[in-house]
């Protein structure tokens, strides 16, 4: 047996006024913190199939993936499983913004104003944003 990293996904949804979406965790690990919305593949999704999904299931709303930004490592928790992410992004294309299932809030946030470092959930989501803000705005976020 090997210790692999579990596959799954962060989807970076993006607004007509380039702000990106968040959703403070309602369950631990890290409950109350920023996380980008998404989760852990099924077997046999891929990513982009788990987006959509994870989209539906948390916000309540239906995204068109527009690229793969990036794959980042992680682990879930202080002492979780590693994880990998394959971080999308994505538009929402039907349906209205609600909090469902694990998610507590959603937000919108403009990327030169996101949420201090010590209210997001985990490395990888900092890295992500980061990432994204280098790609949108040409520095880090």
């Amino acid at each position: 047996l090997y210790l692999n990293a579990a596959p799954c996904v962060a989807v970076l949804v993006r607004d007509d006024r380039g702000r990106v979406l968040l959703a403070r965790r309602a369950i631990e690990p890290r409950a109350g913190l920023w996380d980008t919305p998404g989760g852990f593949l099924e077997p046999f999704e891929t990513p982009e199939q788990a987006a959509v999904r994870e989209l539906v299931e948390e916000a309540g709303v239906e995204i068109e993936v527009e690229r793969l930004l990036a794959h980042l490592p992680d682990v879930y928790g202080d002492d979780g499983d590693p994880t990998l992410a394959a971080v999308v992004t994505a538009r929402i294309t039907a349906g209205h913004l609600v909090a469902a299932d694990d998610v507590a809030e959603l937000a919108w946030f403009a990327l030169d104003a996101l949420p201090p470092r010590a209210e997001i959930a985990f490395p990888s989501t900092a890295a992500a944003l980061a990432l994204l803000a280098l790609d949108e705005l040409g520095e880090p976020g």
